[in-house]
């Protein structure tokens, strides 16, 4: 053969090589791979978007809205498959209010997913939809709103920005608000929109349950107002104040100022976003002498009309307690120590009942633990053990000093004394309902008795006389009602070196009406660094007036007998 030919044979026999090779290698394709590939051609289709649950409701007791979420999206892009970033920037920036100029840095940088707005309008969201862009998508991302503002706003708390609680009944009760979340697989053709005879596969999202809360709306707006007025005063830096039920326990309403509207959350001093009427603690000063007195009453070291002859000073160890005022040996009744607030006479009573008795009685009115209040950060206060107390410190905390409370503490402590010596743990919420209706009562405290029903009575009694004739509130009182409270001032520690010396003073009043069948507790506490004052002169009126409101909406009928008559010395007539 010669060589023309034999190259003939070799081309025609590599021809045919490749030809087998080619016929077999689609024979592959089609019949064994054809599966594979296409299901992973499908898979490249398949997206996977995240369906969010809607937020369950924050609601007042009433059933009023602190907080709701409403139905919003995230419109995103994968600009692989815009046709003109320029463009599509165009239409969509006064849609979206976002400059035209990123729009189009977003839709022109590599990737396959950009953001270009949150929490967009379902009215947006269809404007959009009617321009037809390719490779622009949405997502949920709903929107939570806080219609009642500042109001509320310290116990209700806020969500952050991928929507979990952070504050407050929202961050307390978050996994219940939140819900869980659903998914939607879809497949979408070359433009990024879904194909309508395509993959389109749900897993439904579980919405969130509602809380309800014990406080009321209209009541709660009242003490943030009042309170907000106090500590505009110029003196006034912090202030708090906590309404009870006197019978359950129940917080009507939790403020302090200055306080922040959840909306604004991102934007807030974070030092401010806290609950200070759970969290911060202060030396309550002599509205604590009432659980010394009590102690005494119930022990049987005194009543309200023992005698006792009170000089106006007292030694305690290396230190020298005073009474307010100076004076000489008095003969002040039981009634007259409270009522004129006497740091000396109520030093000899808890000298009468011991200091591990009165340490008991202080632990069992709640002071040292936590009450259980549904919110975050709830402080349990200081109180030292009896055994640890220096003569100069056994000498102080009868008297407020040297042991710290919060607002919701001394509010419960009051409780506890206007309700028959019963204490119910304050609790701020009502029920939890499912997003199918049933509702389940929040767990209810476990009520124990601290002190006798008629130590109670005892007690209410003389604090009766604080804001009566003589004693260191009468701007406590309330026409028509009568009132029973204590007044506290107590120096504040200045942070600057570490002791009371130019601290200024954290005045408050607590009290309940009406004193013959009470109602409510008001707890109201001022701090004042740089300003003087007195609890009967700050931060009674504070009360009288939250108080006066509480009775009023509530439809509560006036006392029906006059206070009594208070012998508050030996010589009273």
């Amino acid at each position: 053969m010669d060589q023309r030919g034999l190259r003939n044979r070799w081309g025609l026999i590599v021809m045919i090589t490749l030809l087998v090779l080619v016929v077999g290698r689609l024979a592959v394709l089609q019949g064994v791979d054809g599966a594979a590939y296409a299901s992973a051609a499908e898979q490249d289709r398949l997206r996977t978007y995240p369906i969010a649950s809607l937020r369950g409701q924050v609601l007042d007791r009433d059933g009023r809205p602190f907080a709701y979420t409403v139905d919003a999206s995230r419109v995103v892009a994968d600009p692989t498959v815009v046709e003109s970033p320029t463009r599509a920037a165009h239409e969509l920036s006064p849609l979206l209010h976002v400059p035209e100029a990123d729009l189009t840095r977003k839709l022109s940088q590599d990737g396959r997913y950009v953001v270009l707005a949150s929490q967009v309008a379902p009215e947006t969201v269809d404007a959009i939809e009617a321009l037809r862009l390719a490779g622009v998508l949405f997502e949920d991302d709903p929107v939570r709103l806080y219609p009642a503002g500042t109001v509320g706003g310290q116990v209700v708390g806020f969500v952050g920005k991928e929507g979990a609680g952070l504050a407050g009944i929202e961050q307390t009760f978050d996994d219940e608000l939140a819900g869980v979340p659903g998914e939607r697989r879809v497949e979408v053709g070359s433009g990024g929109n879904p194909i309508p005879s395509g993959i389109d596969e749900s897993t439904p999202a579980k919405d969130g349950s509602t809380v309800t809360l014990t406080i009321d709306e209209d009541l709660q707006y009242v003490t943030q107002k009042r309170l907000g007025e106090a500590c505009s005063d110029g003196d006034t830096t912090q202030g708090s104040a906590v309404v009870l039920d006197v019978k359950t326990g129940q917080v009507m309403a939790m403020a302090s100022c200055p306080g922040f509207d959840p909306t604004n959350a991102r934007k807030t001093d974070p030092k401010l976003l806290g609950n200070p009427a759970v969290s911060d603690v202060f030396e309550p000063g002599s509205v604590m002498k009432a659980v010394t007195v009590s102690a005494a009453l119930e022990e049987g070291v005194a009543h309200p009309d023992s005698v006792l002859t009170v000089d106006g000073k007292i030694d305690a160890g290396d230190h020298v307690v005073r009474d307010s005022h100076v004076h000489g040996p008095i003969d002040y009744t039981v009634t007259g120590i409270i009522a004129k607030s006497s740091n000396v006479g109520t030093i000899m009573l808890a000298r009468k009942i011991g200091d591990e008795k009165l340490e008991h009685y202080m632990r069992a009115f709640g002071i040292g633990s936590t009450t259980g209040v549904e919110l975050p950060g709830e402080s349990r206060g200081i109180l030292e053990s009896s055994a640890d107390w220096t003569a100069s410190r056994a000498a102080n905390v009868p008297i407020g000093q040297g042991v710290s409370v919060t607002t919701v503490q001394l509010a419960s402590i009051y409780q506890t004394i206007a309700n028959d010596g019963v204490r119910i743990p304050p609790r701020i919420v009502r029920s939890v309902t499912s997003p199918d209706g049933t509702a389940r009562a929040a767990k209810q405290a476990q009520a124990t008795r601290v002190i006798s029903a008629s130590t109670a009575a005892d007690m209410r009694y003389m604090l009766e006389a604080v804001v009566g004739e003589g004693g260191t509130a009468p701007r406590g009182a309330i026409e028509g009602f009568r009132v029973g409270g204590k007044t506290g001032t107590a120096q504040r520690p200045n942070p600057d070196c570490g002791c009371y010396r130019g601290g200024g003073y954290v005045t408050s009043f607590v009290g309940f009406a009406p004193a013959d069948h009470p109602r409510y507790v008001v707890a109201v506490d001022l701090e004042r660094p740089t300003g003087g004052g007195d609890g009967g002169g700050v931060a009674a009126p504070v009360f009288a007036d939250v108080m006066r409101y509480a009775l009023t909406a509530a439809g509560v009928v006036p006392s029906g007998s006059p206070r009594p008559d208070f012998a508050l010395t030996a010589t009273t007539p």
